[in-house]
């Protein structure tokens, strides 16, 4: 046999070659300004799913974790569903797979838009029986989406080095969603970020989807979920902030009414009055997200969240969010200062008319 055969051969046994793992669908959907937990227990009451928290996630953000059953049992069960309190439903599916790298990356996309659908329904019913306890109920401003793929290690017949050099490319196409290979220049960026604990193991992060090739790969899922849940809210929160600069801004600009430059009538009618309170509860929540994770001293765990945080592009967000507040407070302050010069006139010239009527009065004496 030729070197040539022999290459082809080796080529096409690899393409062959089975796998066998776990396909994890996360998707996130904002829901409201805020979720009463306690009574959304009361409602759900059996149903609710009691688990170990991992110590990195902090307690104020562990949400209410739920089994829910499909009314349609053909239907895929979710691996659960958690009620967030900030006004957020994030619903995992585990799907379990045995088969080639490149037949799994050829169905990816029809599968993910498959349980797009399906978690729209589930957390649709979820959604409308617990709406009486959402503060401002609205399905749904944002929604997202991550895929973990998670496979189960082989170290006796394929070592992580092995794994990467031969199917680096269908793996990086896959987490694109891609039926084709990607350009070389795409999967060297892709694989540049992968990580593993022990030798044996490999993590591949990217924006859309993760490779996970690690026994413990369930102590990592909570860091993909909390992930899509900070890039979920802050994207809600950056569009909320946007539009509410041009609603601002635009009364910024127009002649206060009368009304507003009144001295008592005015303090209580602000058109802008919301801005503080809004500007408070979107700073408690970013930073409470930013915050509900504690790596101190996790080194592995620290790099997993870190990477992710730079694919999902957490901290530009945080930094447009934080920016666009710091431009509501410029433009808040305008606006007052606008009304208080106005109040300012008004008091100087009630003063005068004062004086003048006194003066008219001391002459007609």
């Amino acid at each position: 046999m030729s070197r040539d055969s022999s290459h082809i051969t080796d080529q096409q046994s690899h393409k062959n070659e089975v796998f066998s793992g776990i396909l994890y669908f996360f998707y996130a959907f904002d829901v409201g300004d805020d979720i009463n937990l306690v009574e959304t227990e009361k409602i759900f009451k059996s149903m609710i799913h009691q688990r170990p928290w991992p110590k990195y996630l902090t307690s104020y953000h562990r949400p209410l974790c739920v089994d829910l059953i499909p009314a349609d049992r053909s239907r895929p069960r979710p691996h659960y569903v958690n009620i967030h309190p900030f006004g957020a439903i994030s619903i995992v599916y585990a799907i379990n797979f045995r088969e080639t790298f490149t037949s799994l990356r050829d169905k990816l996309a029809d599968l993910d838009a498959q349980f797009q659908e399906q978690a729209i329904q589930n957390v649709l019913k979820i959604y409308n029986s617990i709406k009486p306890h959402i503060v401002k109920p609205n399905f749904f401003h944002q929604k997202n989406s991550y895929l973990v793929i998670s496979v189960e290690p082989q170290p006796e017949l394929i070592d992580t080095s092995t794994l990467r050099e031969k199917y680096g490319p269908v793996i990086a196409s896959t987490l694109q969603f891609e039926k084709n290979t990607i350009s070389s220049f795409q999967v060297e960026d892709i694989l540049e970020s992968a990580t593993g604990f022990y030798r044996e193991d490999l993590v591949i992060i990217d924006t859309e989807a993760a490779f996970v090739y690690d026994k413990g790969h369930k102590e990592l899922l909570d860091f993909f979920e909390l992930g899509i849940i900070q890039q979920l809210e802050l994207r809600y929160f950056d569009k909320l902030i946007s539009q509410k600069l041009d609603v601002v801004y635009d009364k910024a600009l127009q002649k206060p009414s009368f009304r507003n430059c009144l001295p008592f009538i005015g303090t209580l009618y602000d058109p802008i009055s919301e801005l503080s309170r809004l500007k408070v509860e979107i700073s408690v929540i970013t930073e409470r997200l930013g915050n509900s994770i504690k790596t101190v001293g996790e080194s592995y765990y620290s790099e997993i969240y870190e990477l992710l945080v730079q694919k999902l592009d957490i901290n530009p967000l945080r930094n447009s969010v934080e920016k666009k507040l710091g431009i509501l407070q410029e433009v808040q302050s305008l606006y007052q200062d606008k009304i208080n010069t106005i109040r300012e006139d008004m008091f100087s010239l009630l003063i005068t008319i004062l004086i003048f009527i006194e003066l008219l009065v001391a002459i007609y004496k």
